[in-house]
């Protein structure tokens, strides 16, 4: 049977991130995608010049038309935009009966506010207690933890401080801290960290997109929390490293990057019981 995934998310019509980046992810994993577009940008490898948000009406009607016919076996949010689509999605995903990737872009690579602050807030109270799995970067997990998070220790309080918001599982991603690419999956108390090298390249643009859609992905064929992360991980790993070096910015990674490795990530279980 084909396993099938959802986007909620933004357009971003370079292909580097946003719906476009997650269907491509989808795909290369051998997953059905399907799309629900939150807002629209004008971009490119170089800038962020326009953001329209979608009505909650459009948003809620494409949702609807999609569960209808064919149901995912799990679904993950992007750029959201502002608190009436937020809300409206919270609504539906009250109902899901699959897993929820929430990937609470805020900030584009370019600096650009692709979510309201008010909107920000309503997914934390609303939407966050629907999702399975959240996936911040340090950036967004201080916004969601309400302190900074700059290290490693900084990474686990904001772990079990989002967990504590109601979502079982978190996924805080290291990409800005200095030295290893360091990941911290908290996972309804199991501590896991997946340790990758640094890879120094402009070209990541649509990383957290891309890292969230392999998971999702993943999830969608059936594989725990656990495979599912490790996997995406060393996915946008051999993603980045391979990029094909397009635009004259922040160019997109190569989302044509084999999706299986033997090798995988290097992981370390920190404390709690193990995977089920």
């Amino acid at each position: 049977m084909t396993a099938v995934a959802l986007t909620i998310a933004g357009s971003d019509p370079s292909g580097g991130a946003g719906l476009q980046a997650d269907l491509k992810t989808f795909h290369q994993h051998g997953v059905y995608g399907m799309s629900v577009v939150t807002l629209l940008t004008v971009q490119n490898t170089q800038r962020v010049s326009r953001v329209v948000v979608q009505s909650p009406q459009l948003v809620r009607e494409q949702l609807e038309a999609v569960l209808s016919d064919i149901r995912p076996a799990a679904a993950k949010t992007g750029a959201l935009g502002d608190r009436a689509v937020v809300e409206a999605l919270a609504e539906q995903a009250a109902q899901f009966d699959f897993p929820l990737v929430l990937d609470p872009v805020m900030i584009s690579k370019h600096g650009a506010r692709l979510i309201e602050d008010s909107a920000a807030r309503v997914l934390i109270e609303r939407l966050l207690p629907q999702a399975f799995l959240i996936t911040p970067n340090l950036p967004e997990a201080s916004v969601l933890a309400g302190f900074p998070v700059v290290c490693e220790a900084d990474m686990l309080r904001a772990a079990e401080a989002i967990g504590a918001l109601g979502v079982a599982n978190v996924l805080i991603k290291g990409g800005h801290l200095a030295g290893q690419a360091i990941d911290l999956l908290w996972a309804q108390g199991r501590v896991e960290r997946l340790v990758g090298s640094r890879q120094t390249t402009p070209h990541t643009h649509g990383t957290g997109c891309v890292f969230s859609a392999a998971i999702t992905a993943r999830l969608a064929r059936g594989e725990s929390l656990g495979d599912a992360v490790r996997g995406a991980k060393q996915f946008i790993a051999a993603a980045i490293r391979t990029h094909p070096g397009l635009g004259g910015g922040q160019g997109p990674v190569n989302l044509f990057a084999p999706t299986e490795d033997q090798s995988g990530p290097r992981t370390e279980s920190l404390r709690g019981p193990r995977d089920r």
